[in-house]
């Protein structure tokens, strides 16, 4: 019985301080009228902000068979309860947290608490490694992105994708699968393989697939980005600039490691701006699009993010998602021209 108390307190607490209002609460950038995991049309959506919390509830709501969880931040009690509710229903649900969060901790003592099977990452702490994967697949089709689970990760901007396509959402669940074989200390490493899928350590996918959409974008490269210090990276938005293309860069103000990148973006040329985000709140996005292919995902342009982190990002060309993209990105570009 006290054991039950403890729990409930613990989602109470969890509950007052993940459940507030976001700063700027924004629609998703899909078609209106769709409401979540319920069968719409749409191969792709490209979700925003808040409203991808309506996305990540609406799924694991309507969960039938599995619900496959990889989260480096875990500390809201109403997605808890939700994966509770799952297991309570009969779906499969697993969870992977990543054991560096003391949120993530303090979480998987709830999931345990309800009977939510939970292994945790296990990180090389010889290199400072974290598993920073946002990962959601529930029956036939995924999320994935940049966002957090956190107590208020609600109020900042960044970007998830939601996708039906099979194809993808059977590589999410292989890679899935992997990392809960290794937690489960049976480590059994997913070859490389190029596709719209990239996951970092095992391999350097997520470079691959940033570096030849960065070499091989002509017209443009728009990027919104939570921390971009990776060299490699820096220098092929200005080569990429020199070559035509109209490269614009947004930043998150707060991170002092994007001092340097800003400053040698601008002295090559390349239209670099700080992106106005209110206290409290972070630009956390890690997205860009090249010409007419997205890639977006958890990994932050860093070497850190493209060399050592566990990360999963995704590629995608879908005209609704770009289309999307482009309108949000014009946005922000006129709101930082201050």
């Amino acid at each position: 019985m006290v054991r039950v108390v403890c729990v409930w307190a613990v989602l109470f607490s969890l509950c007052l301080a993940g459940c507030s209002s976001p700063a700027h609460p924004l629609p998703a950038l899909a078609a209106a009228g769709a409401p979540a995991g319920q069968g719409a049309a749409q191969p792709v959506r490209l979700w925003q902000d808040a409203s991808i919390f309506q996305l990540v509830g609406g799924l694991i709501g309507s969960a039938h068979a599995r619900v496959l969880v990889e989260m480096y931040e875990l500390g809201r009690a109403d997605i808890l309860q939700e994966l509770g509710d799952a297991v309570g229903r009969g779906v499969s649900v697993r969870v992977i947290t990543d054991p560096t969060v003391v949120a993530s901790r303090r979480s998987a003592a709830v999931l345990d608490s309800l009977r939510v099977p939970e292994r945790v990452y296990p990180i090389d702490d010889g290199r400072h490694q974290i598993d920073h994967v946002k990962l959601l697949i529930v029956d036939g089709e995924a999320a994935i992105g940049g966002m957090n689970w956190g107590q208020h990760s609600d109020r900042n901007h960044d970007y998830v994708l939601e996708t039906r396509v099979a194809l993808d959402v059977d590589r999410l669940a292989r890679i899935f699968d992997q990392d809960w074989s290794l937690a489960g200390g049976h480590p059994s490493p997913l070859g490389a393989t190029a596709g719209e899928i990239a996951q970092t350590a095992p391999g350097e996918e997520i470079r691959s697939m940033l570096e030849a959409a960065l070499v091989h974008a002509v017209r443009r490269a728009l990027a919104e980005v939570y921390t971009l210090t990776d060299p490699e990276v820096i220098a092929e938005l200005v080569e990429a600039h020199r070559r035509g293309a109209v490269v614009r860069v947004l930043l998150d103000p707060n991170q002092p490691y994007n001092l340097h990148g800003f400053a040698v973006l601008k002295s090559g040329g390349v239209e670099v701006r700080w992106y106005p985000i209110p206290r409290g709140a972070l630009l956390h996005a890690k997205i860009g699009l090249f010409d007419g292919e997205l890639v977006l995902g958890s990994a932050n342009w860093t070497l850190s993010g493209l060399g050592v982190n566990h990360e999963l990002d995704i590629e995608t060309g879908d005209p609704a998602a770009v289309a999307a993209y482009e309108a949000r990105f014009a946005a922000d570009w006129v709101k930082s021209g201050g």
